[in-house]
C-alpha cells in the first residue's frame, strides 16, 4: 500500500535552516506530482510547495517563496523539502502528500529562540 514517511523536523531558531525528507513506498513514485503541506495550530492546512513527476517544475506558496526548495530523487524515491531563512511563522506540522488521497503522518517544525 501507499506510504509516506516524512523525516527531518525539529526545534531551529529563526534565520536557522531544516531539510525535511519524505520517503514514498507502495506506488510508482517518478509517475506522481508530489506536494509539501504544512498546518500550524488553530490553522487551517496550506499548500507549502509542488514539484512535478520529473522535477522540472516547482510552485511555491507565496509565503515560502525564496526561502524554501523542493526537490525529489525518483531514484530514492523521496521528495525534500529544504527551508531557509525559516521564521517563527513557519512553526506548523509539515505533511508530504500525493493528491488527493495519500499523506504522511507529518513532522513537526518549530522556529523558536
Amino acid at each position: 500500500q501507499v506510504q509516506l514517511v516524512e523525516s527531518g523536523g525539529g526545534l531551529v531558531q529563526p534565520g536557522g535552516s531544516l531539510r525535511l525528507s519524505c520517503a514514498a513506498s507502495g506506488f510508482t513514485f517518478r509517475l506522481y506530482e508530489m506536494n509539501w503541506y504544512r498546518q500550524a495550530p488553530g490553522k487551517e492546512r496550506e499548500l507549502v510547495a509542488t514539484i512535478t513527476n520529473g522535477g522540472r517544475t516547482t510552485t511555491y506558496a507565496d509565503s515560502v517563496k525564496g526561502r524554501f526548495t523542493i526537490s525529489r530523487d525518483n531514484a530514492k524515491n523521496t521528495v525534500y523539502l529544504q527551508m531557509s531563512s525559516l521564521r517563527p511563522e513557519d512553526t506548523a506540522v509539515y505533511y508530504c502528500n500525493r493528491w488527493p488521497d495519500y499523506w504522511g503522518q507529518g513532522t513537526q517544525v518549530t522556529v523558536s529562540s
